[in-house]
């Protein structure tokens, strides 16, 4: 299979938000059902390139709008819509792919929907998280992590050193209550958006490299 992107069409509660199929060059690739941001959508920048970097390191992905963005609003659906809509994308991605493995995620808030569904039971291989948000910024009290222990497939977290949704300190303590299967990276310098200062001698391409790097080799070891 040739790597190529094809638009889709996603019913969601009698509604159609958009999706992209982004596909790997390997016709067996994992497939990564890829949530955006909130105030992103299937098309910004980061997720883009993050899908394309994906793709790159050998995983088929799915971008697809939450239905709110789809009609142009900035303001997120509750969490239940949310994770409706990632249900639905999943569905629509097992009838048109039957893919061998299954992964949900996606940037912040995306991830975090995608953290709630898998919480709940929802039949997936694993769960590949992007600058998850561990709380809002400036407001380390208010965590969204007392779902987390109840994941029960493998996970990937990858958060910035620098990022003001997830302070560190509070990250590893959490992670004290977190079962094996969920593995955490850092990356030294980055924020939310996964830039670094130049200061750091790195580029903000060296970071996604590096998001590339540690998700092909954590989706081995689901083999």
């Amino acid at each position: 299979m040739s790597a190529e992107s094809i638009d889709w069409r996603v019913d969601v509660g009698g509604h159609e938000v958009s999706a992209v199929f982004d596909a790997s060059d390997k016709p067996d690739a994992p497939v990564f059902v890829f949530g955006h941001g909130a105030g992103g959508n299937l098309a910004d920048r980061g997720v883009v390139r993050s899908a394309q970097v994906l793709r790159e390191h050998g995983m088929h992905t799915v971008r697809f709008n939450f239905a709110y963005r789809e009609r142009k609003s900035a303001r997120p659906d509750p969490m239940p819509k949310l994770t409706g809509c990632i249900a639905e994308v999943v569905r629509r991605v097992r009838k048109e792919l039957n893919p061998r493995r299954l992964i949900i995620g996606g940037r912040s808030m995306g991830g975090r929907a995608a953290s709630v569904l898998a919480s709940e039971g929802f039949a997936c291989d694993g769960l590949l998280l992007l600058a998850y948000p561990l709380h809002p910024p400036g407001r380390p009290q208010q965590l969204r992590s007392a779902h987390l222990p109840a994941i029960r497939v493998p996970v990937l977290c990858v958060n910035g050193t620098r990022d003001d949704f997830c302070t560190r300190s509070l990250m590893e303590q959490v992670l004290t209550t977190l079962p094996p299967t969920w593995k955490m990276h850092w990356i030294e310098g980055a924020d939310h958006s996964f830039h670094v200062l130049k200061s750091s001698g790195r580029r903000d391409e060296d970071v996604m490299q590096e998001i590339g790097d540690v998700s092909a080799s954590w989706v081995t070891s689901l083999s």
